[in-house]
């Protein structure tokens, strides 16, 4: 069954594995695709830092399904010289950019190739860079791995494949069960990126760590000091993407690798208010999260949506508060996400879904057609996502109120739709550009053109579309009135 998951796999790779053959090497088929043919899922990228792929951003990829994967992972007892060798005149390209680490990368028609000599590698105490040596031996190859669930390979040289799993991986994926090939202290303390991919690999395969595992994350997490913020970045969007991150999530909270990354999540384990019970705002978010799709930006507003409220918190006469905490949250957020290295683009979507992420709620008592254009408005390119924030942030078990907020929310989208169908909401704008407001009031590029365009914006936005006709109409009464208060000494009213 394995064997028949993989057999387009095979059939790209054999060509390939008789060159080596033939040349007194071995070639083994490693990584990904061979762990999930065995768990029958679908596959996803996850070769460790090294190879060509290491560090790549993936968020938003769909997986190959099993058996269907574009990317072959090899490891070989052949040299990098050697591997150029054996692919020269098969391959229609070679590139050769990982090759001090082992790594020559190729393409056969629709198939990509990473083919890398056996090897152990080590990090220095402050270093972050491995020291590659390379080795003869596939099971010394396969300790480096982190898991042993990562730390299976297929022998392709033989007449039918065979699986190499000298640490039980095989048994340890039936048992849903989460080790390292080695002592996970060495494992970790050599690529502590490892500690972060244990999250991804719990969440998304259900396993259950081992004790060991757990222990030396708890007294390794600070290593994570020395991996690069780009590293960090990429495998949280892993997890984060994952159909439900939520036992990865509580991995990094309960082994101290939350407080190293994301140290505004612990804080969310506040206590609760003993007058109003006050739900538990970490356990809440996490909810979030998983109640969202995976869609990588929707998911990390999810999770940072609260953290404004450890800064904000007050007790009154109704019990506790968070007066502004999503505007304070937003402004944590971008610190975060920018020490993360997010992209300016990406660190903009989040922060602005937190801070709008309570704007549905100021409107409790009702909704008129300027103020669902202003929600429109305000949220952009992001309303979907702003509405399906607000549809998962509530986790009341007041199934009461659950069905009011979602009725509520059922309702503004149906109002959203019935507008979007009369105008465009997705980008609200005055009826006339500056181009048009300059020629007809005689003026030259200056504040007048500016606040001729947001007063034309304001009526836009409280009555909808007027006809150029109308607007024309009232941009003439505004500039009457204008310079009717400049000629009185009066400042303007707007």
């Amino acid at each position: 069954m394995i064997f028949e998951r993989l057999r387009p796999v095979l059939d790209a790779a054999g060509p390939l594995a008789e060159r080596f053959t033939a040349a007194g090497k071995r070639l083994y088929l490693v990584g990904g695709t061979v762990r999930d043919a065995i768990a029958g899922r679908p596959g996803e990228e996850d070769a460790e830092p090294g190879g060509q792929r290491g560090g790549q951003p993936l968020a938003g990829r769909a997986p190959a399904a099993p058996g269907t994967h574009a990317d072959i992972d090899c490891t070989t007892d052949a040299r990098p010289d050697e591997i150029e060798c054996l692919v020269a005149g098969w391959a229609d390209a070679v590139w050769t950019q990982g090759k001090r680490f082992g790594t020559i990368g190729c393409r056969r028609g629709e198939w990509t190739f990473e083919i890398t000599t056996h090897r152990a590698e080590a990090y220095l105490p402050e270093s972050r860079r491995p020291e590659v040596v390379f080795g003869d031996d596939v099971a010394a190859d396969l300790a480096r791995r982190d898991f042993t669930i990562n730390a299976m390979a297929l022998d392709l040289a033989a007449a039918e494949p065979e699986l190499v799993d000298p640490y039980g991986g095989l048994d340890d994926l039936l048992a849903r069960r989460m080790r390292t090939p080695d002592d996970p202290l060495v494992s970790f303390g050599e690529d502590p990126l490892r500690m972060l991919r244990a999250a991804r690999f719990l969440a998304g395969y259900h396993l259950e760590p081992d004790a060991g595992l757990v222990a030396a994350v708890g007294e390794l997490h600070g290593r994570l000091a020395i991996v690069s913020a780009e590293r960090i970045r990429d495998e949280l969007d892993k997890l984060l993407v994952l159909p439900d991150p939520s036992d990865g999530l509580w991995f990094l909270l309960n082994t101290g690798l939350a407080a190293e990354l994301l140290p505004e999540l612990p804080a969310l384990a506040l206590e609760q208010d003993p007058i109003q019970r006050h739900k538990d705002v970490l356990a809440h978010t996490v909810a979030v999260v998983a109640r969202t799709r995976p869609d990588r930006i929707l998911r990390w507003a999810a999770l940072l949506h609260d953290i404004g409220k450890p800064r904000t918190r007050s007790y009154g006469p109704g019990g506790v508060s968070f007066h502004h905490h999503d505007v304070v949250g937003a402004r944590m957020a971008r610190a975060r996400l920018e020490a993360l290295r997010y992209p300016g683009a990406d660190t903009g979507a989040i922060c602005e879904l937190v801070e709008l992420h309570l704007r549905f709620h100021t409107y409790a008592l009702g909704w008129t057609d300027s103020a669902v254009r202003r929600y429109a408005r305000d949220a952009g390119p992001l309303l979907w996502r702003l509405n399906e924030l607000t549809r998962a942030d509530c986790t009341t078990r007041n199934k009461r109120r659950a069905e009011q907020l979602a009725r509520r929310m059922d309702e503004l989208e149906a109002r959203l739709a019935e507008l979007a169908e009369q105008e465009a909401l997705e980008s609200i704008r005055p009826e006339l550009d500056g181009v048009q407001v300059m020629a007809h009031l005689g003026i030259r590029p200056g504040p007048d053109v500016g606040a001729a365009l947001s007063y034309l914006l304001e009526i836009r936005l409280d009555e909808g579309l007027l006809g150029e006709k109308e607007a024309y109409r009232r941009l003439d009464a505004w500039w009457a009135d204008l310079e009717a208060q400049r000629e009185d000494g009066r400042p303007p009213l707007g």
